[in-house]
């Protein structure tokens, strides 16, 4: 192996630091044919459920004195993490959001005046509020609040990164850098995954681009590598209109740089298994989930769902072990909507 090869990926390795690792990749098909999938991975099993809630929801960013109030345009399905926060969904106009554990995130100080949020409702909010990837980045790049990052249940710090794709197939990647939102639009991020900064991440992709999937691909669970066997895959699979095969496909990417549940790594504790996946279809609208802990995959056609106003909020239960196959609307029961994690601003 050329020598240059060899301290170019030395470099790669140590880049590539261990973060809670989850996986995002969108599909682009033909006639519109849009399918996103993510992978959860995390430490221990979080608790998700599937949630649908209605439009016109009063909403409280949970973030002190001055927290965001707003009401809910879109109804969606949501995963929720913990019982404290939605982290992946599809509002009923296709918009998705999957966020997903960013260390480096940095969401700065309060600045006055400025409303608060916290980060177990920011996927929410954006769910709730908008129809496009264009609207939602046009609106958050003017910073309308400040997010405030909690501990998480399991003592982890709430950090993150988010990925928002549509219909049209538009996505954007948003993480907080040095206190400030950095926004990168555009049709060709497919794929995201932890740390490092996802500037960092193109870089990485880069590298790998130039010495070509077919020649080698690496094959670690850490965040570059996933990126880069997700980014080859993603972009090199057949064509297809066929919604069945395109849910097959973009699974099959997922469950490729998946990590197996159970594995872990000495001294690494944040090398962690994938605990559930999810797939949407943005032009059919429906969401598709798959726990590492059950043998079969059940779906939501959002189409089946009520999202009028005043209609109850639903829960589809996992946290005991319930198993669903196929179309799982009807299995749907009335809750009380969870309550998001409370955050206190410095």
């Amino acid at each position: 192996m050329p020598r240059q090869f060899l301290v170019a990926a030395a470099v790669l390795s140590a880049l590539a630091t261990a973060a809670q690792a989850c996986t995002r990749c969108v599909y682009l098909g033909p006639n519109d044919t849009v399918m996103v999938a993510r992978s959860m991975d995390w430490v221990e099993d979080p608790g998700s459920e599937v949630w649908v809630f209605p439009r016109g929801m009063k909403r409280n960013g949970t973030a002190g004195p001055g927290s965001l109030e707003w009401t809910s345009r879109y109804g969606s399905a949501v995963v929720s993490f913990y019982g404290i926060a939605s982290v992946d969904g599809m509002n009923e106009k296709g918009l998705v959001a999957n966020t997903l554990y960013l260390v480096e995130s940095d969401y700065g100080k309060r600045v006055a005046g400025r409303p608060t949020m916290s980060i177990a409702c920011w996927t929410q909010y954006v769910l709730d509020s908008f129809a496009t990837v264009k609207e939602a980045v046009a609106a958050l790049e003017k910073e309308p609040f400040t997010v405030v990052a909690p501990i998480l249940p399991n003592g982890e710090p709430g950090v993150g990164h988010m990925a928002i794709s549509d219909p049209t197939g538009d996505s954007a990647i948003l993480e907080y850098v040095k206190g400030k939102l950095v926004v990168h639009h555009g049709r060709q991020f497919q794929v995201m995954t932890n740390s490092p900064t996802f500037d960092q991440q193109l870089s990485l992709n880069a590298y790998w681009k130039e010495i070509g999937g077919l020649t080698m691909l690496p094959g670690t669970n850490r965040a570059a590598d996933r990126f880069a066997r997700a980014s080859f895959y993603v972009t090199n699979l057949p064509q297809t209109a066929d919604p069945k095969r395109a849910v097959a496909q973009i699974f099959s990417v997922i469950r490729g740089v998946s990590v197996p549940l159970g594995f872990t790594v000495p001294d690494k504790p944040n090398i962690a298994s994938t605990i559930w996946r999810t797939v949407y279809d943005h032009k059919d609208r429906v969401m598709y989930f798959d726990s590492a802990t059950s043998p079969t995959v059940f779906w939501l056609p959002l189409e089946s769902l009520s999202f009028d106003a005043g209609a109850p909020v639903k829960r589809l239960a996992l946290k005991a072990g319930e198993t669903y196959s196929g179309d799982a609307s009807e299995t749907l029961k009335p809750a009380e909507p969870f309550a998001f994690l409370q955050a206190k601003p410095d």
